[in-house]
């Protein structure tokens, strides 16, 4: 067999076809092996194997002529995206929680007031999101007090504790919840996640044709397969986050200042799905010199927080940050020798350090994005800022890495994608090797080191093909030709 860089253009147009069927195929078998609870190494594999075919369509899909690259990422999105409806959720019982919360908001009670276990919502519970009896007994069902014999459970994770989600995500719950017809159950949320996530793709087309850049860059989003299995199958909600934020900082690479305006009311729209997109903030803000520059963009995003909250602030009695902080001290961030946070740099130093050395880091990259980085290209010190972030803080939930996925495809830096491929097998594996630093710590040694490595070939390599043009100009002119 030809090596994938020798193929011929028709060549390649096929391996990449078959490259995408074989990667729909193992998807399929993926989501239908099960959850990471029965056999996480068994499960484990089927990812890699996953991850493996990616790279072989991405690796084929160089050699396609450009004339066929859009509507080959386009179908092949569809495609993967598709995986992801084959069956409920497996890895993840985040969306149970939407749908509870758009159900409490259709009934006309805000999210914030009350915790899933409530008698004052028992009204609203059903047999789907609260079993009762023989039901109770998966591992991935939490108890909810009751009375009589037979047990009661909920599919909604951590009952006890009031939502943690801001508010344009309640938005879109309810609206899910609006449009959803009696029995649903999962299947609407996946639906919204799919349709987004083809959002997705479609707005990183769009941003590259416009930029005259190589569309083959959107393939790393559409045919990741973290998408389907995180944006689509489980249905995070950060998918919508991405579509805003990828949004957004299209328009905040204009050099219009309405435009700029209006990305920067996007991110807010970001942040105020999921918080977590307040990180590409820096790269928003890229060679920005000038303070009236960088109130154009941060006065709307703020601003669109802050309205987004308020509606909820004045509905509520109680608070809109919801088990926030609680979900910090649990998810360890708040204390540095517990589990898997951290874990790169408790390698060398003490626990105690670790958080003040992050910020420092990350505000050292931060300043670097906005003072040398390229307003026309955002992403590029979005990116940056994103995964050393990723880096020094090892997140145990892969989905996290949706939105620098979507930084790849914008950017086109690759190697970036193993930050994504490192919190997945964190995640997955973590019950095998109870969630501890050491498996953090490879998963994510090995995603920096490929980083690292591939930040020094690229400074060679444009190092070396800016000596070209100076040898050429100083080369002695012959007279006689």
């Amino acid at each position: 067999m030809k090596p994938l860089a020798a193929l011929s253009p028709r060549a390649a147009l096929v391996t990449t076809a078959l490259a995408l069927a074989a990667l729909t195929t193992v998807l399929v078998l993926t989501l239908m092996y099960g959850g990471n609870f029965s056999d996480p190494v068994g499960l484990f594999w089927w990812y890699a194997a996953c991850w493996v075919l990616f790279t072989v369509a991405l690796l084929a899909l160089r050699r396609v002529p450009a004339r066929h690259v859009a509507w080959l990422i386009a179908a092949g999105a569809v495609a993967v995206t598709v995986t992801g409806l084959m069956g409920p959720p497996r890895t993840s019982t985040d969306s149970y929680r939407y749908a509870w919360d758009g159900r409490v908001q259709s009934a006309g009670i805000s999210p914030y007031d009350h915790t899933p276990q409530d008698p004052a919502l028992a009204r609203l519970r059903d047999p789907w999101l609260f079993p009762t009896g023989a039901a109770c007994k998966s591992p991935d069902l939490a108890p909810v007090p009751h009375t009589g014999s037979a047990p009661h459970c909920t599919r909604v994770n951590r009952p006890a504790v009031h939502t943690i989600y801001p508010p344009v995500a309640e938005a879109y719950f309810i609206a899910v919840d609006g449009l959803s017809p009696a029995g649903a159950r999962h299947k609407p949320l996946q639906i919204g996640a799919a349709l987004i996530s083809l959002g997705v793709t479609g707005a990183l087309l769009l941003i590259l044709l416009r930029r005259g850049e190589d569309l083959d860059k959107a393939a790393y989003w559409a045919w990741c397969p973290a998408v389907p299995i995180e944006a689509v199958n489980n249905a995070h909600v950060d998918v919508l986050g991405v579509l805003l934020m990828v949004t957004g900082l299209g328009l905040v690479a204009s050099r219009a200042l309405t435009r700029r305006a209006a990305g920067g009311v996007l991110i807010g729209a970001a942040i105020a799905t999921k918080l977590m997109p307040a990180v590409v903030l820096p790269g928003a803000l890229s060679g920005v010199r000038r303070v009236r520059d960088a109130a154009v963009v941060l006065l709307p995003a703020a601003a669109f927080v802050v309205l987004a909250y308020l509606p909820y602030v004045l509905l509520s009695h109680g608070s809109v940050f919801g088990y926030l902080g609680g979900y910090v001290e649990e998810e360890g961030y708040d204390d540095p020798s517990a589990g898997s946070r951290y874990s790169l740099l408790r390698l060398v130093l003490p626990d105690t350090w670790a958080f003040p050395v992050l910020l420092a880091v990350v505000a050292g990259v931060s300043l670097y994005v906005m003072w040398r980085g390229d307003p026309r290209r955002p992403w590029n010190g979005a990116l940056l800022v994103t995964g050393w972030a990723f880096v020094l803080l090892t997140p145990g939930y892969s989905w996290y890495t949706l939105i620098l996925i979507a930084l790849v495809a914008l950017d086109g830096r690759w190697e970036w994608l193993g930050i994504s491929f490192a919190g997945a097998a964190v995640y997955v594996l973590g019950p095998t090797y109870d969630y501890g630093a050491t498996l953090s710590s490879l998963a994510y040694g090995a995603a920096t080191a490929l980083v690292l490595v591939m930040t020094v070939i690229r400074r060679r390599t444009a190092r070396d093909q800016a000596a070209v043009p100076a040898v050429a100009a100083t080369a002695p002119v012959d007279e006689r030709r």
